[in-house]
């Protein structure tokens, strides 16, 4: 079963059960699926979707932060609670060793070994790495092994 096709699943269980938090963040997901299928004219395939729900993730993760900072504890509660569901379409992440692996083992590939080499470093571990772990906290990390 595709990506896509659980989540329309989960939008029915979520109607039938009358959760309006569960279905609010669903439908969100699957309107920025649409409008990417309408805008670009192609169906979102896995690979595809697992990216748009990575960024929604992101979003709501800075979101949370700037709603803490600014003392409104029950609205970043609430884009947590979002977190909470998106991030069980998203594939299981990788650990802080296991990227750091991922890394050495990219660098030792491309001969990286200064810091002007980090974009080859990163264009090897992007679509490896792509759902599996934050991409900025990656380049930070790569930043400081070249470094």
């Amino acid at each position: 079963m595709s990506l896509k096709q659980k989540l329309q699943d989960d939008m029915k269980i979520a109607l039938r059960n009358h959760d309006s938090a569960t279905l609010s963040t669903i439908r969100m997901a699957l309107a920025a699926v649409k409008q990417i299928e309408v805008d670009e004219r192609i169906d979102v395939d896995d690979t595809r979707l697992t990216a748009i729900i990575s960024k929604m993730v992101k979003q709501r993760k800075e979101s949370v932060r700037m709603f803490t900072d600014g003392g409104r504890q029950d609205l970043a509660e609430k884009e947590q609670a979002e977190i909470d569901l998106l991030q069980q379409y998203l594939p299981k992440m990788l650990s802080a060793e296991e990227i750091t692996a991922e890394i050495t083992a990219a660098i030792s590939a491309t001969g990286a070994s200064q810091a002007s080499d980090m974009g080859k470093v990163m264009g090897l571990l992007k679509n490896k790495l792509a759902g599996k772990a934050d991409m900025s906290e990656v380049s930070k990390q790569i930043r400081d092994m070249l470094a």
